[in-house]
């Protein structure tokens, strides 16, 4: 199937919204997340959360600020376009580091999100997301960074944080001066 250019358009900005929602989950930035959603969108999170985006927006609004270092990775999108509906499906790879002392862990979970997204007023945006958890493996921490071969001194290391404290929200980024920011998205 040829796509045109207004399809090829519309796909990646469904596939932006899929990686700023992923981003925001990473950085703490519940309004990168707030912005993935239509207003009366309506969030499966796998059976853990049903109800609502927005007031799943507004759980993770008090989560995210001290949840454990997690990094989500957004890949086999699909997605099928019908005029101003589109359904995608994308899966969630997603790494968390689990601090609880001397029984820390690192977590590995796959998910899956089927979301249909339809756009209003030229946005694209989801209406309605279904999550399945596919699998999850644990296993203890053992962070040596190649065995110091990466990171010799980790005293010097910058490290990813959570908003506003990431290098991502840093005035150098000029993101401030509207540069880098999706629409929609909030810096």
């Amino acid at each position: 199937m040829r796509l045109t250019v207004e399809q090829l358009l519309d796909r990646q900005e469904i596939e932006d919204v899929l990686i700023s929602y992923a981003r925001g989950a990473d950085r703490g930035d519940a309004d990168l997340i707030a912005a993935a959603y239509h207003p009366d969108a309506i969030e499966d999170h796998g059976g853990v959360f049903v109800g609502p985006a927005s007031d799943y927006v507004a759980v993770m609004r008090k989560i995210l600020p001290g949840a454990p270092l997690m990094t989500h990775l957004c890949t086999n999108i699909t997605i099928e376009l019908d005029g101003d509906r589109a359904l995608s499906e994308c899966y969630f790879l997603t790494f968390s580091r689990r601090d609880g002392g001397e029984d820390s862990y690192d977590s590995l979970t796959m998910a899956r999100c089927v979301d249909r997204f339809e756009r209003r007023d030229g946005t694209w945006r989801i209406a309605h997301r279904r999550l399945a958890w596919e699998w999850n493996h644990e296993m203890p921490v053992n962070e040596t960074w190649g065995r110091g071969m990466i990171i010799p001194d980790m005293a010097k290391a910058v490290r990813g944080a959570k908003k506003p404290h990431d290098i991502l929200y840093g005035e150098w980024t000029g993101r401030h001066e509207g540069i880098g920011r999706h629409e929609g998205a909030a810096a």
